[in-house]
């Protein structure tokens, strides 16, 4: 079974997972970087270097930011992202 025929919420749960097993804190800083919220901080004057926290606390907010009731039309585009970082490291 293809990544695309799986629910987003698998393909999310999978990446996220992956990128908490690899200590990938990048990955779970770039999710973040595409949020609207983020986006509207820093068009006022935010800024994404204080973004802080543990990996368990990135993973359980990224777990509960980019559910599908929580991402609404930008599902595509985090669905991409979560497909194309699965596909990158041999997951996919």
């Amino acid at each position: 079974m293809s990544l695309q025929d799986l629910p987003y919420d698998e393909v999310k749960s999978r990446a996220i997972h992956l990128a908490e097993k690899r200590h990938d804190v990048g990955f779970f800083y770039d999710l973040f970087r595409h949020t609207p919220a983020m986006n509207a901080a820093q068009s006022e004057g935010g800024s994404l270097g204080d973004f802080t926290g543990s990996l368990i606390e990135m993973v359980s907010a990224a777990q509960e930011a980019f559910g599908s009731a929580s991402v609404g039309d930008l599902e595509p585009l985090f669905r991409a992202r979560f497909e194309q970082y699965l596909t990158e490291h041999g997951e996919g």
